[in-house]
């Protein structure tokens, strides 16, 4: 039978259509949504997971953060403004975004642009 430091150490699944998608409000922003699937609610001391989904002809702000995060994309297609210029996304794409770095999500197909975004789980999910 285990105990409860053991307990504590099984995997957890999570269900991410469990969560409900809210809009992410920030300035700039338009037509995207966030949901926060695996934070410290979690028990995650690290990392918080966020799927975000990006409707065609829509975009994240362009903005910086003072920490960096992973994204994976999933479907769509779009681009990433950075201070270098657009760069293309496709699904199967990963991207890293340093600490302080200019960057904006934009789709640029016909379908939802859907990704996952990795960020230090200290930090605001709706940022």
């Amino acid at each position: 039978m285990a105990t409860d430091a053991t307990t504590e150490l099984i995997p957890k699944i999570i269900d991410t259509n469990a969560f409900p998608s809210k809009p992410v409000e920030m300035d700039g922003v338009k037509g995207a949504t966030i949901r926060e699937v695996i934070t410290g609610r979690d028990g995650a001391p690290n990392f918080a997971m966020r799927v975000f989904e990006v409707e065609s002809g829509g975009h994240t702000p362009l903005h910086t953060h003072n920490y960096e995060h992973e994204v994976y994309i999933l479907t769509g297609s779009g681009e990433i403004e950075t201070a270098e210029g657009a760069k293309t996304l496709k699904p199967g794409d990963a991207i890293f975004v340093p600490a302080n770095a200019l960057h904006q999500f934009r789709n640029t197909g016909n379908q939802a642009m859907k990704f996952i975004c990795l960020i230090p789980s200290m930090e605001n999910c709706t940022k």
